[in-house]
């Protein structure tokens, strides 16, 4: 039993420490939920085609400031905290447009990531999607060619995008700033998204400057086609389900 006269030197200072725990988490967003993901590798590891410096300012201060200003958004939209990441892509015409913008802008760089690897190390399409590739488009050339041209086409910022459509066929098609195609937004072709490449500038413009057709043929040899089969097999097994995860 500790007695009477130590028990204000042992009770102060828990009591103290709880006070400051307290005041730190109700001073702590709670409706902060959406966080930013690492990079599943090193910001040097796509060298030369993507190098170092462009990732570390693209991942760190371009994708944490959309993780942030959505974030800061949930205060004023609370039916934010009770969706994912995915589910907000589909209901994204009932938010405001800064809610478009920087929740497109967080689900369509989470998958730039991952739809990445360094060279050597992507793997090849698998039979089930190059056989649906050359299916839909002629051989895996034809589609590069095509999604080449949407990329390259697409004026301003904005993606380019192989997709899996309701139909189960396959699309090319291009979205402006950071829209992609799962939104429930009018003129956009909706489908799962399977590969999807950023031509905003900041993505390529300290190495290629003006050069974006450059920077779309040097990242085909960083194409992570081991996750892009994976979006296609899931999208494939599950047609009806939630769109593949960034």
């Amino acid at each position: 039993m500790v007695p009477r006269f130590l028990m204000g030197r042992v009770l102060r200072p828990l009591l103290a420490c709880c006070a400051a725990l307290l005041l730190l988490a109700s001073a702590a967003p709670a409706w902060a939920e959406f966080a930013l993901p690492p990079l599943p590798y090193p910001a040097d590891a796509l060298e030369p085609a993507i190098d170092a410096t462009t990732m570390t300012i693209h991942h760190d201060r371009h994708h944490g400031a959309y993780v942030a200003n959505l974030n800061a958004q949930i205060k004023a939209n609370p039916a934010l905290a009770n969706l994912s990441l995915d589910v907000l892509q589909g209901q994204i015409a009932g938010f405001p447009e800064v809610v478009r913008n920087n929740g497109g802008g967080h689900w369509n760089h989470s998958q730039f990531w991952a739809v990445m690897a360094p060279k050597g190390q992507g793997g090849v399409p698998s039979e089930e999607l190059l056989a649906a590739i050359t299916s839909r488009f002629g051989s895996l050339e034809a589609m590069q060619t095509q999604f080449n041209q949407a990329a390259a086409g697409r004026f301003g910022s904005g993606w380019a995008w192989l997709i899996r459509k309701p139909d189960g066929s396959l699309a090319i098609t291009s979205t402006p700033n950071q829209d992609n195609p799962l939104m429930d937004l009018p003129g956009i072709e909706r489908g799962t998204p399977l590969l999807g490449l950023d031509v905003w500038e900041h993505a390529y413009y300290l190495k290629y400057q003006n050069r974006r057709p450059d920077y779309i043929q040097a990242w085909w040899d960083l194409v992570n086609w081991n996750e892009v089969n994976r979006r296609y097999g899931e999208a494939a097994a599950a047609p009806t389900a939630t769109p593949a995860r960034p």
